[in-house]
Order: structure tokens, then sequence, then C-alpha cells
């Protein structure tokens, strides 16, 4: 498999900062936007860590109830990058 150009990657990042805009407040796990974006699991998480590494999304550990997940991960976009989105709105 040919690897992912840095234009096509920062591509996808935007495509998967919009869709977790779009729910916000909801967070949601990764398999799901996976699902949205049509792309593998593993690759998203790549990028959402990449992301969450510049503060642009945030890692849910735990349930609503308060139990830490083991492989699972929930994830938000951060407050600061729901404000720059909201001000290009």
């Amino acid at each position: 498999m040919p690897p992912i150009s840095k234009q096509k990657r920062e591509k996808i990042s935007e495509q998967i900062l919009f869709h977790l805009f779009s729910i916000f407040p909801k967070q949601i796990f990764t398999s799901n936007i996976a699902t949205e974006l049509a792309r593998d699991e593993e690759f998203i998480k790549k990028i959402l860590l990449d992301l969450e590494s510049k503060d642009l999304v945030k890692r849910i550990t735990k349930s609503p109830t308060g139990i830490i997940y083991s492989k699972r991960s929930r994830w938000r976009i951060s407050n600061q990058a729901h404000k720059a989105y909201s001000k290009h709105q």
C-alpha cells in the first residue's frame, strides 16, 4: 500500500475536526469516526493521536459512569478548537 501524502493526511485531519465540530459536545468512539469517514480505524487513531498532541481533540478514557475504558477511547473536539471553528462559521 503506498504511503499517504502529508497533504492528504491534513485533509483527512480537517474532515475529522469538522465531523467532531458538527456533533459537539457529543463524544464518539474511534470506530464511529472511521465508519463516518470510510477509513481504517488504526489510521484514524494515528491521526487522532497526532491531533491530540496539537491540542485540537481531547481523548475521553472514562465512560459516563466513571469506568475506565481498557481498549477504547471516545473523542471530542477541544474547547479552543471549537472556538476557532465557531469564529469561521
